[in-house]
């Protein structure tokens, strides 16, 4: 390289990365925070989960208490276990979540999201099945605003003729 030439730049010479590095970097998992504990945001409705896996025998912690007792429906737990069953994650990693917001339906939704996107930092090779049985998707129904002139978000006044 020759610095007197003015044609020639050490920008031009350093050699660059090449495209499979980049694309790697892109696509790799984000490392796990120290420990091998493992965090994720999930949301549904008015719910926010902040979730962490942590290797372990497998309990599930929601708002520091077991979550069979905070959700006393079967099928709530079941949607929780979703992503761990689907997974076969179920007895290898603790749960603790803390919900907020929303009632038990959508902070069970929540939480199950949270698990999803926690698991993909462990795998990304868990992204087609995670997305196929659709818990990676944010569900968009939320509760319609109440208009203005109108008793609530659909409903009317009753109109009276006399």
């Amino acid at each position: 390289m020759n610095l007197d030439d003015p044609n020639t730049s050490a920008v031009a010479e350093a050699p660059a990365r090449s495209a499979q590095a980049q694309t790697a970097s892109r696509t790799a998992p984000e490392a796990a925070a120290p420990g091998g504990i493992l965090t994720a945001t999930g949301r549904r409705k008015e719910a926010v989960a902040r979730v962490r896996l942590v290797p372990g025998p497998g309990t599930i912690t929601v708002n520091s208490r077991a979550y069979d007792s905070y959700f006393p429906r079967e099928a709530l737990r079941l949607v929780i276990r979703g992503p761990l069953l689907l997974t076969h994650q179920l007895g290898k990693y603790n749960v603790i979540a803390n919900v907020v917001g929303g009632g038990l339906t959508g902070q069970a939704g929540a939480i199950k999201m949270g698990i999803a996107r926690a698991l993909l930092q462990l795998d990304e090779a868990y992204r087609m099945s995670l997305r196929g049985a659709g818990f990676l998707t944010r569900d968009p129904r939320m509760k319609e605003r109440k208009k203005y002139g109108q008793k609530g978000a659909r409903a009317r006044f009753q109109w009276t003729k006399r």
